[in-house]
């Protein structure tokens, strides 16, 4: 029997997450918004150079995200605590912080996946998210092109978009079409989530630590996907603790740690917070 991690909850092939931090937090102290599990568009789930981008359907003012004093908690206990943001068309920009900092918690804010207590998020386009692998069953009896296919909303199905070997082939992941998920390393995995959110070809992407355990060349590839993704003008969130990639791969940086400690171009935020390389020891894209 496979053990998933404390704090996920399964509900078919997706765990729904309840609070890692925290073994005893009870899941009714999270507020969910009601959206179904398994085919929700919303929660999507990448050595060569990576294929053209998937165009997203609108490249306009409408990718923008904004969020305005954010607050969420849990058992009695703030971990959100009034952010802002204010997400351009076409960037691609980190979120960092230590473990415990939030960062998955904003991120199912953004998308709606989570209720705020305070504020409000006004965004003019369809939402993605990929998740975590832990958040995953990896034992689920299906093939990799099925697990991509599962990003496209009906809606969609009857409209075109992006095909599903296409983008396996943007990510890598070709050959591997037929391939059993419980087949896959943890690189590969992550790819296949990458490729499944593409699939839904949103205006803003929400990935939640997708360099997290892989190798440097799965690494570079997925960066230069996710590249590729806000130069055709999607609105890229990618949450990390190395803080090390934020300053060398990222347009901006968004640092985390309950609230906004800072957030600008790399050489800004280095600037308001040179001491956060200490703060941020752990590196999860080595």
């Amino acid at each position: 029997m496979t053990r998933r991690p404390p704090g996920l909850r399964r509900q078919g092939l997706f765990a729904t997450r309840t609070e890692q931090t925290n073994e005893n937090h009870s899941e009714n102290d999270y507020h969910f918004a009601s959206v179904p599990d398994f085919c929700n568009p919303w929660f999507a789930a990448s050595a060569s150079e990576p294929s053209p981008p998937v165009t997203p359907h609108a490249l306009t003012t409408d990718n923008r995200l904004q969020a305005s004093d954010i607050c969420f908690s849990y058992g009695g206990r703030q971990v959100i605590n009034h952010v802002d943001l204010d997400l351009s068309p076409g960037t691609l920009t980190a979120l960092v912080g230590p473990n415990g900092a939030g960062k998955s918690t904003l991120l199912h804010l953004l998308q709606g996946r989570l209720v705020a207590s305070g504020g409000h998020v006004v965004c003019g386009c369809s939402v993605a998210l990929m998740p975590q692998r832990a958040a995953i069953d990896w034992t689920f009896p299906i093939t990799v092109s099925d697990m991509v296919n599962l990003g496209r909303n009906g809606a969609r199905r009857r409209t075109g978009g992006p095909s599903c070997h296409d983008l396996l082939e943007r990510v890598g992941m070709a050959e591997m079409a037929s391939r059993r998920l419980s087949q896959l390393s943890g690189g590969q995995q992550q790819r296949v989530l990458l490729a499944r959110a593409l699939m839904q070809n949103s205006g803003v992407l929400l990935l939640d630590e997708p360099c997290s355990a892989i190798d440097p060349p799965t690494r570079e590839h997925l960066l230069g996907v996710m590249r590729q993704q806000a130069e055709s003008g999607q609105t890229l969130l990618v949450s990390s603790h190395d803080w090390g990639s934020a300053l060398d791969s990222y347009d901006r940086v968004v640092v985390l740690d309950r609230s906004v400690l800072a957030s600008g171009s790399p050489a800004d935020v280095r600037s308001k917070l040179s001491d956060l390389t200490c703060m941020m020891g752990s590196h999860c894209c080595e």
